[in-house]
C-alpha cells in the first residue's frame, strides 16, 4: 500500500518549475465559478466567491457554482462602477 512517508518523498522530487505553473493552475480551476461571475457581470459575485471558497472541495457544490455563475442575474447599468 502507498505509505504517507512515500507520498511526502514522492511529492519533494517534483520540480520546483513545476510548482510555479501547478498552483496558478490549480487556483485558476479552483475560483472557475467566481472567475466566469466576473466575466459575465454578476449581481452576486461576492456571494459566489465567498460561496466557490469552501465549495471547491465539493465537486457537486463546484458545479452548482458554475451554473449559477452562468445564470445569474446580470448587474444593472446602475450598478456598475466604472
Amino acid at each position: 500500500m502507498f505509505e504517507q512517508t512515500e507520498f511526502f518523498h514522492q511529492l519533494s522530487q517534483i520540480s520546483p518549475l513545476l510548482w510555479v505553473a501547478f498552483i496558478p493552475a490549480f487556483l485558476a480551476i479552483y475560483f472557475l465559478p467566481s472567475i466566469i461571475a466576473s466575466f459575465c457581470n454578476r449581481r452576486h459575485l461576492v456571494k459566489i466567491f465567498l460561496a466557490n471558497i469552501p465549495a471547491g472541495f465539493s465537486l457537486l457544490a463546484w458545479m452548482a457554482l458554475i451554473v449559477w455563475a452562468f445564470t445569474g442575474k446580470q448587474k444593472k447599468p446602475a450598478e456598475q462602477t466604472s
